[in-house]
């Protein structure tokens, strides 16, 4: 039996990298998923691995900015998968620069997706959780919210939000038995963290991380299956990095 067996999720950004491994992690442990994305084509192939696992996949195409949009997503998950257990927001955007050079549409744009998206999502999924009595949030920060980087002031701000929404939806929720905690990815290839770095500034990274590699996706869906699970029911308002050691 898996961990999330009758279980549905949603996962947002679920069609590559870290939300791709989430949403397959999800899947390999009973969970039925629903995965938006901003183009439904990039899903295909994720989809098509979740239901040979057996798992039903729903699809959707969805800018997680709109809140009208994000509420249809909750909406048509209930609708045809029948209730909502878990939501994940992995949904993010990297538009990279420095703070003097930054321009007011890239800072507006990382805001809206990476932390009003998932403020979106998260207010839509509550009103289901609560009648139910359950249910996790689980929301994709990074250590760059934890400690910021250079040239990324508009995502170490998002994901720093992320945080303090995630701390505040424990404290709100908790009494209805639905938890809400963060995870940190640290030096992911592929992923926000890294973006667009050089691969010698990315070595210079590396060479700050104690167990000496790289992450991958798949470390970070781990974390999320497990404060996903029963196994996490007393763990809300946390934040676990999954970073190797970078920032302890």
């Amino acid at each position: 039996m898996g961990l999330l067996d009758g279980k549905v999720a949603v996962v947002t950004g679920g069609s590559r990298g870290i939300g791709r491994a989430i949403a397959l992690r999800l899947a390999a442990e009973g969970a039925d998923l629903a995965i938006c994305v901003r183009n439904v084509e990039a899903a295909g192939a994720v989809a098509t691995e979740i239901e040979g696992l057996a798992r039903r996949c729903l699809v959707r195409q969805v800018d997680v900015a709109n809140a009208q949009q994000a509420s249809e997503l909750i909406e048509a998950t209930i609708g045809e998968l029948g209730r909502l257990d878990v939501l994940v927001n992995n949904a993010g955007i990297t538009r990279d620069g420095l703070l003097m050079r930054m321009k007011e549409e890239d800072w507006d744009e990382v805001l809206a997706i990476n932390l009003k998206g998932a403020f979106n999502c998260a207010k839509a999924a509550v009103r289901p959780m609560l009648k139910a009595r359950g249910g996790r949030i689980i929301n994709i920060t990074s250590v760059v919210g934890l400690q910021g980087n250079a040239g990324q002031a508009n995502y170490a701000a998002s994901k720093a939000g992320l945080i303090g929404l995630t701390k505040s939806l424990a404290r709100e929720l908790a009494s209805r038995g639905i938890t809400a905690n963060a995870v940190a990815p640290g030096l992911v290839p592929d992923t926000g963290m890294t973006g667009e770095l050089a691969e010698d500034i990315q070595e210079q990274m590396l060479a700050g991380v104690p167990l000496g590699r790289a992450g991958t996706p798949e470390d970070v869906a781990h974390a999320v299956a497990f404060l996903a699970s029963e196994q996490a029911a007393y763990i809300t308002g946390q934040v676990l990095a999954v970073d190797g050691g970078m920032v302890m």
